[in-house]
């Protein structure tokens, strides 16, 4: 439309440039924002603040830092002064990609140039040094907050009391709660949600449903991720009867069950040996129109896989691999993981080997699982073979395959062999676990000389 508006005639103004690049970066392609860019200033237009911010947003969220601090750079040298909005988008990105110094840098750049710092920016700020583990320097970004005259919102309190939960400290999570309501804060949904996963890290599902009840009683209604986290906890504590009672309640008045609430409780059943309920509720599942993911998918193989039925276990994953879904090595670690303990290990074997044609390579994980396979069918020859194709793979043996591999020859009475490895092992600065170092101890015991001479 823009290209027969100009073959017409029609000469846009900036302003018209602007909004249509706006509508490029909302479709998230950001060459063709960038392009256009480009295009306003061949013809002559001088893009504000705001159209660079536009495209450092999308930038930002596309995780193109680099292209998002050169542009940033660009900006600065036509002698555009960059607003609190620029800033933040570049803050924000830099948070999510774990680059907190780099953060911090750009905040004291808005300081030195007497650019006022928002509430969002802050929140943003305080929201990285939660989640790089440095609660303790929130106070002094707190301080600086308030010398400026900005006090902290709902926002940054519910930040607080996440982290706090989360690293286990829930006593003060709700002495932070404490303090919001004396600031004249109300807790909102989210602060609830914070405690009520924080009691469950905990293993205190009583005390989640404490606060859980307490929501109710304040008004603040509970929302899916609430009873996700409610569910969850119950299934964590056995507590089935209190899982389906609030299942059935979500079912019947809301909030919509989703993907995650069904995830949970078919994964909980099957770990249970409830098999037929998880059908169940995976049938429910399909009945609501929710859709299964491969997440949904992979708990279903995983739960068919460990109570022993395959045959339904190979049926799913052909539909998976006929699906589209575009599996990754998970389920393959998961079906071959059933297939060995099952005792079909030729089975497990043709499908390692087809990973290679479905343009996958097996990971430390998935030798693991070969491994023991192997050696439970008394073949550590075989699982031995697989140890020097590892390196064709770009895979290095980890603690996990060094101790199934010695376990596996010492289980098949290849006491030198598993002492060679074992020697390998210390000298790559690995451990034996506790069950290999018993396995030594006793034919240590049981030896007229030791194994390890």
């Amino acid at each position: 439309m823009f290209d027969e508006m100009t073959e017409r005639g029609y000469q846009p103004d900036l302003i018209v440039y602007s909004t249509i690049l706006k509508g490029l970066c909302k479709t998230g392609n950001t060459d063709r924002a960038i392009r256009f860019l480009r295009l306003i200033e061949d013809r002559g237009f001088e893009p504000d603040i705001v159209a660079y911010s536009t495209i450092l947003d999308l930038l930002c969220k596309k995780g193109l830092l680099k292209e998002a601090l050169k542009l940033f750079t660009e900006l600065k040298v036509k002698g555009i002064r960059p607003n609190v909005v620029a800033y933040s988008c570049l803050i924000h990105g830099m948070c999510n990609s774990g680059q907190q110094d780099e953060a911090t840098r750009l905040l004291n750049e808005m300081v030195d140039n007497n650019i006022s710092l928002d509430i969002v920016t802050y929140n943003l700020l305080i929201d990285a040094l939660c989640k790089e583990g440095t609660i303790s320097k929130v106070a002094e970004t707190i301080d600086m907050m308030r010398k400026q005259g900005i006090e902290p919102n709902v926002v940054t309190y519910n930040t607080l009391v996440d982290a706090h939960c989360r690293d286990g400290m829930v006593s003060e999570a709700e002495d932070i709660v404490d303090a919001m309501i004396k600031r004249g804060i109300e807790p909102n949904v989210v602060t609830h949600n914070a405690l009520i996963n924080g009691h469950y890290l905990q293993n205190e599902m009583d005390k989640a449903k404490r606060v859980f009840n307490l929501m109710i009683e304040k008004g603040c209604a509970p929302n899916i991720v609430t009873y996700n986290t409610m569910i969850n906890g119950y299934c964590k504590a056995k507590r089935l009867d209190e899982t389906m009672e609030l299942f059935h309640k979500i079912s019947q008045k809301g909030p919509i069950p989703n993907t995650v609430t069904y995830n949970t409780l078919v994964q909980s059943m099957f770990q249970l040996g409830k098999v037929s309920t998880a059908w169940e509720i995976f049938r429910k599942m399909l009945a609501s129109g929710q859709a299964p993911n491969i997440v949904t998918c992979n708990i279903l193989l995983d739960g068919l896989g460990k109570t022993g039925h395959i045959e339904e276990a190979l049926e799913l994953f052909q539909v998976m691999q006929n699906s589209g879904l575009g599996l990754d090595i998970v389920p393959y670690n998961i079906l071959i993981d059933g297939l060995c303990k099952a005792g079909h290990i030729e089975v497990a074997k043709e499908l390692f080997h087809q990973l290679s044609d479905n343009g996958l390579k097996p990971d430390v994980y998935t030798y693991c699982i070969m491994v023991n396979g192997l050696c439970k069918e008394g073949l550590p020859h075989e699982a031995y073979r697989l140890f020097g194709s590892m390196s064709d793979n770009d895979c290095s043996p980890d603690s996990c395959y060094y101790n199934v591999m010695i376990q596996g020859f010492l289980c098949n009475g290849y006491t030198s062999k598993a002492t060679q490895l074992l020697t390998k092992m210390v000298g790559k600065g690995i451990s034996a676990d506790i069950f290999t170092a018993i396995l030594f101890m006793d034919l240590i015991v049981h030896s007229s000389k030791s194994i390890l001479l």
